[in-house]
């Protein structure tokens, strides 16, 4: 096990450094520094000086991937490429393009983030879960067809409209909760019951329709048939065998989800005002502050991938079947 984590460690190396040298081209090749000081500074009435002067303050005076000036190692180590792409390796996110530390941000943010999406994770999953396992074991009923139509309705609709629609519905007419905004403390409660609703059921028409197939699809299956052979019942044989096994594929896309947690959700903290990384990655792409944007598609990359690690690590415990060389 442990050599097999190494090894998948090592394989993900190789995809950090293309999606930094991706990164890199993006926002230092193809939108150069000049550029950058021109859309702070304003397109119209910019001076030559102002440009030097604002890339100056930023470190991005520097030659992008090799300074022949400089002696030694310097060559390479006083580059744009070192100080700020290669850098985000070890976590040095470096400061903003407004001077702001962009790791303090992040530790800072990340905790809203996690408030508002470890709720909507963990009670999404059960919610979910039970729905599917419900339309499962009616199969083929009323019931059923019901609860597939209004799957489908549901993933069909876009999620502007469950925040539109609970903000408008739950806040102004109802008033039961602040339509936005939040707070330090146990304060901050008030304001994330609603976005955690909004965000749990938005997502179940979706994953819903896609447990219910994984169950169906166990269901059908010899072990299956045998229990019930054995006199089992219908709900100890879906809770004791198709559960179990139908978790396997369910495992594929939740785990992978848990470390993206993190990074926040961009729609539901713009709109409901959470100081999270969504909002913050939004609020940093309005205004063009390129090395916050930098540093959250690298921190999302590193997330992603450990997502894909702890995916086949948490196979184990659910399929004995799984063996590591």
């Amino acid at each position: 096990m442990i050599g097999y984590i190494i090894r998948r460690v090592t394989y993900a190396i190789p995809i950090l450094i293309g999606v930094n040298l991706l990164t890199f081209v993006l926002f230092f090749f193809v939108n150069s520094p000049d550029d950058m000081a021109r859309l702070h500074l304003g397109v119209k009435r910019v001076t030559p000086e102002a440009i030097v002067k604002w890339k100056e303050d930023r470190g991005y005076d520097k030659p992008l991937l090799y300074h022949g000036s400089k002696p030694g190692m310097e060559k390479l180590t006083d580059t744009i490429f070192v100080r700020h792409s290669l850098k985000l390796f070890v976590f040095d996110f470096g400061r903003s393009d407004q001077g702001r530390d962009i790791g303090y941000d992040i530790s800072q943010r990340m905790w809203p983030s996690l408030a508002i999406a470890l709720p909507i994770f963990i009670v999404g999953i059960f919610v979910q879960i039970t729905f599917a396992m419900l339309l499962a074991f009616f199969r083929g009923s009323y019931l059923d067809t019901s609860g597939v139509v209004l799957c489908v309705a549901m993933m069909s609709i876009s999620s502007l409209f469950y925040v539109i629609g609970g903000q408008y519905l739950l806040s102004l007419l109802l008033r039961l909760w602040p339509i936005s905004g939040y707070d330090v403390g146990w304060d901050a409660i008030k304001f994330l019951v609603l976005p955690i609703i909004v965000g749990v059921i938005s997502g179940i028409g979706a994953s819903t329709r896609l447990y219910r197939t994984f169950f169906l699809e166990e269901i059908n299956k010899d072990y299956v048939r045998t229990a019930r052979a054995k006199g089992l019942s219908e709900l100890r044989v879906l809770f004791r065998h198709v559960l179990k096994n139908a978790m396997i594929p369910i495992l594929t896309g939740v785990v992978v989800v848990i470390p993206l947690l993190f990074t926040g959700s961009l729609i539901l903290e713009s709109f409901f005002s959470i100081p999270g990384l969504g909002s913050y990655t939004i609020d940093a792409i309005h205004s063009q502050d390129f090395a916050i944007v930098r540093a959250m598609v690298f921190l999302g990359s590193v997330l992603y991938i450990v997502g894909l690690i702890l995916t086949d690590i948490t196979y184990t415990l659910v399929d004995p079947r799984v063996r590591f060389e």
